[in-house]
């Protein structure tokens, strides 16, 4: 199977290339921008030395059906998907935060309330939680959006206080990421799912706030299975999840966490594969339709330069 880990494209008008983590975004003039969605793995702020088979298109896909069907709560970047991998769409400034909405104390979360920590990026924790325990109303947690390395805590205060976000849009995005958050959790529900935590990404285009990157992908967000949540709780069970959670267990069971001098542990075929196998559960879980492997094409890279060229001749 194809992974495509690295993308070198040169589309019209195109300005500047920015490589992330997932994702290798193409400026074009200044206006748009062509996001393509690689099959790229990272985790603990590493990119995996191997790619997953479409993982990519998974998370396009996914991330395009909730841009659409979240567009009534606010403005979006999405305007095309011309390719399974690509989404395109308007350019705006990146807010410097990722706005993170948790539902429930799991992942990093439930790792420092277990070491002692009972505020979270100043939001107070109540006590006596267990792992996996729903949280009375959600809870925002936001980071810093490091452009490498490690994303970083931080409070609202110290946002508005350091000036990276102004009080009035930080009030605005909060107020954006409850309600796109209470969207997914409903929409999950309906799937049989649990929508535990997520992030946002939001960013600004004369003067009015959009919601850009992705939204509700295994990689922003954590879901479980609500069949057995409240008797796997009860008995301080692990849940069954949909996420990339998995990836990250599966790395610190062998020894890794993103520290100095540690080695990702070998990436083998039955890992990859399996790793993707999860992806495509959790596509057709959350959207509730079956997975259509984009493999009409032998040249993967070919197809998405050919589709996504010819959709921006149109704008």
């Amino acid at each position: 199977m194809n992974a495509i880990v690295k993308t070198a494209f040169s589309f019209p008008k195109q300005r500047s290339l920015y490589v992330g983590k997932v994702r290798d975004v193409y400026n074009i003039d200044d206006r748009y921008m062509a996001m393509v969605v690689s099959d790229r793995i990272s985790a603990f702020d590493v990119v995996l030395p191997k790619g997953i088979p479409y993982k990519g298109q998974v998370l396009n896909q996914i991330a395009a059906k909730f841009l659409d069907a979240t567009a009534d709560i606010l403005p979006n970047w999405k305007l095309a998907t011309p390719d399974p991998m690509v989404t395109v769409g308007l350019k705006c400034e990146g807010f410097k935060v990722e706005m993170i909405v948790r539902g429930y104390l799991a992942g990093s979360a439930w790792r420092e309330y277990k070491a002692g920590a009972r505020t979270l990026c100043g939001v107070p924790l109540p006590e006596g939680m267990v792992e996996n325990q729903k949280f009375p109303t959600p809870i925002v947690t936001p980071t810093t959006k490091a452009d490498e390395g490690h994303d970083e805590n931080i409070s609202r205060e110290e946002i508005i206080r350091t000036g990276l976000v102004s009080q009035e849009d930080y009030d605005q995005l909060e107020r954006y990421s409850l309600a796109l958050f209470q969207r997914g959790t409903e929409i999950a529900a309906r799937k049989g799912l649990i929508l535990v935590d997520t992030k946002y990404e939001f960013g600004k285009r004369d003067g009015k706030i959009y919601l850009i990157d992705e939204i509700h992908t295994p990689d922003s967000s954590r879901y479980f299975y609500a069949d057995g949540y409240e008797e796997r709780l009860a008995r301080g069970e692990h849940q069954r999840q949909l996420s990339k959670e998995f990836v990250r267990e599966w790395l610190m069971d062998n020894g890794f966490q993103g520290k100095e001098g540690q080695r990702v542990p070998e990436m083998t075929d039955d890992i990859v594969n399996s790793i993707s196998e999860r992806y495509i559960e959790l596509y057709e879980h959350i959207t509730g339709e079956p997975f259509q492997k984009a493999d009409d094409c032998p040249d993967v890279a070919a197809r998405i330069e050919r589709n996504v060229g010819a959709y921006l001749a149109t704008l």
